[in-house]
């Protein structure tokens, strides 16, 4: 049971089917410690999670070759986990799921597979058989990574009539009617070549929206017009400090506007950094003031937590905490971490 001044989150991981895959974990928000309560196995490469706006219902992609998408039950007092089932994606390595505002809907994108999915959701949270599903098609300019289509996110705009999907492989942002749980093509947004979008994040007012690229570590920002169901591209930038020689391993991975909707910060792998951006509040753009070492490699996920900053280090197996600085943005290490085995995603309960 969560106790004052505690926060609780889930972690997703890497693991194999028999082995703990999520772990619900307790967060000191005094001394940033962490601890966990909790784990459920059962379900393999749980790499991306969803919890449902009343907090009783989880959701976990299942990454591997024959995709899945996983419910649980969320207990009101232990935050344990039960299943309510699974459904197949019909395509490989699902990387993301995302909820519909009323919480009727669930969306799943497959890296590997090239497809997304659209999945009805009954009352207690289970998931009914799959009511729409898209695959793309095409090439990118990279031939290592740009192969073939890689929709690698999946995120419903606030009224639930659209969904945005961002291909890695195409270079898109691909933007999606929804109606009835049916998926109809509405926009295509194009990035430079090469740039591989990866995951979006919405500014609280709503008016911007920024993006991370994953294959040249850049943050893009766009005006959002989401009556016409469009974006325009505002600006590009580097997450990396100006200094930094890129590398083969610096990709960008994850983004999140703090919800104060002053600072923006994204996930450097290779640099193993958390980057700050100062949003202007009149223009939506973005100026770079620090990278912060995560103290620990691969950043894949991190997440704003009751006012601190986790971040989810992949190839070190640990889960690092930062106090933020309300007026700067700035993180500052607490000095705790929590080791996990291959730690990919973090979501608040």
């Amino acid at each position: 049971m969560k106790r004052p001044n505690q926060a609780e989150f889930y972690v997703g991981s890497y693991s194999p089917e028999g082995e703990p895959a999520i772990h619900l974990c307790t967060l000191d928000l005094a001394s940033g410690e962490m601890r966990v309560q909790s784990w459920t196995a059962g379900i393999e490469n749980a790499s991306y999670l969803a919890v449902n706006s009343v907090k009783n219902v989880l959701y976990a992609v299942s990454e591997k070759d024959e995709g899945e998408v996983y419910a649980f039950a969320i207990d009101p007092v232990a935050g344990s986990l039960t299943e309510l089932g699974s459904r197949k994606t019909e395509g490989g390595a699902p990387c993301y799921v995302s909820i519909a505002p009323k919480g009727d809907y669930i969306f799943v994108s497959n890296y590997s597979g090239g497809n997304i999915n659209v999945f009805p959701v009954n009352a207690d949270g289970s998931l009914q058989e799959m009511s729409a599903q898209v695959r793309h098609a095409g090439v990118g300019v990279r031939e290592d990574r740009q192969e073939g289509p890689h929709p690698h996110s999946i995120i419903p705009d606030s009224r639930g009539s659209r969904v945005l999907v961002c291909d890695l492989g195409l270079d898109q942002i691909l933007i999606y009617n929804v109606e009835d749980g049916k998926l109809t093509t509405h926009r295509e947004i194009e990035l430079p070549p090469g740039s591989g979008p990866r995951h979006l994040a919405v500014h609280p007012t709503g008016k911007w929206m920024y993006l991370i690229n994953e294959l040249n570590s850049t943050v893009t920002v766009f005006t959002n017009n989401e009556q016409q169901g469009d974006l325009q591209i505002l600006q590009h930038l580097s997450t990396l400090p100006d200094q930094h020689i890129a590398g083969s391993d610096d990709t960008g991975a994850d983004i999140h506007v703090s919800p104060c909707g002053r600072f923006l910060y994204t996930s450097n792998r290779g640099h193993d950094s958390i980057a700050l951006f100062h949003i202007d509040p009149a223009t939506g753009l973005l100026q770079a003031e620090d990278w912060q070492s995560t103290g620990g490699r691969t950043p894949r996920n991190f997440a704003i937590v009751s006012g601190m900053l986790l971040a989810a280090n992949q190839n070190s197996g640990n889960i690092t905490s930062f106090t933020i600085d309300k007026d700067s943005g700035r993180l500052i290490p607490t000095g705790n971490e929590l080791e996990l085995p291959a730690p990919v995603c973090i979501k608040a309960l």
